[in-house]
């Protein structure tokens, strides 16, 4: 068995902070003046605003629950918090939007009448503080989906603000009533589409799926390909967090004098630096001993 030492997860803790803060006070502003000229779409950003906060902390909390160490009862430590938080995070960004959508529904069927002018200035002032907030979780989002969580989030409220403000614009401009809730419950559908990958990637992840960028295939061919490996069973490859990726894997050798610590050294290297794989246990067995596999066909 052989371990490659990790490395500590991305500090995004002076973000996560920053973020929290803003979204905070803006939801305190927003929810004000949203009650104040009596837009739907003004109310609802400063509830999504409000769930993002939510979300913001419980990633923050996954990505200080993965420094923890592990010890003997709970041998991974608590990595996994980091996929279950990126599932919560979709599930919270779904039903925020399908709220948004219920109450979008029931306003176009009693359009009232709001003060553009302020909804604009408001809802803009969101649009840069979600902009900035997403910018600050950009790097790491398409490699951690605890990340990509956060990012999204914040981008999706920088468009649901982008999308008061141009409602404002029209209602100014031609005097629709019907444009501020038309306009969320687009900006809904948008938000619930782009959402759906992050909820099907946590969920696989959550049920020991194989991560999306691994080709099992592949990991399978170059375990053979070793010198002395003539078969490879019971491989095995999940996400022990939203940024890194164990295996198991039987290999059979046939070849008795074989430096089996190099191939040891070959293997866990290959593993690190084709599919950056960095936690790896690898059994070395004879043809003897794996015709015995307890697993059967199935391995």
């Amino acid at each position: 068995m052989t371990h490659s030492h990790e490395a500590e997860p991305s500090s995004f803790g002076k973000a996560f902070a920053i973020g929290i803060t803003l979204n905070v006070a803006f939801v305190l502003v927003e929810a004000f003046y949203g009650w104040q000229t009596g837009s739907l779409a003004l109310l609802a950003d400063a509830g999504h605003n409000l769930s993002d906060v939510g979300g913001l902390l419980l990633a923050w909390a996954a990505f200080g629950a993965a420094r923890l160490q592990p010890n003997f009862r709970h041998t991974y430590g608590w990595r996994r918090g980091s996929i279950l938080a990126s599932f919560t995070n979709a599930i919270i960004l779904l039903v925020a939007m399908g709220t948004l959508g219920w109450e979008a529904v029931q306003r176009l069927q009693t359009p009232v009448a709001i003060e553009a002018g302020t909804v604009m200035v408001v809802a803009g002032i969101g649009v840069v503080i979600n902009a900035v907030t997403a910018w600050l979780f950009l790097a790491g989002s398409q490699h951690d989906l605890n990340i990509r969580g956060a990012f999204l989030h914040m981008a999706a409220d920088a468009l649901v603000s982008m999308g008061v403000v141009v409602a404002g614009g029209l209602y100014l401009w031609q005097g629709w009533t019907w444009i501020d809730p038309v306009v969320s419950l687009l900006i809904a559908l948008v938000i619930v589409a782009g959402t759906w990958s992050l909820f099907r990637r946590s969920l696989h992840l959550l049920f020991d799926g194989v991560p999306d960028d691994i080709d099992m295939a592949a990991v399978n061919h170059t375990l053979v390909a070793l010198p002395g490996v003539v078969n490879v069973h019971d491989l095995h490859v999940w996400a022990m967090s939203t940024s890194e990726n164990a295996l198991t894997a039987h290999l059979v050798i046939d070849d008795d004098g074989l430096d089996r610590d190099a191939l040891l050294e070959q293997a866990t290297r290959m593993l690190h630096d084709r599919f950056d794989i960095r936690h790896c246990v690898l059994q070395q067995e004879s043809r003897a001993y794996a015709a015995h596999c307890p697993m059967g066909e199935r391995c």
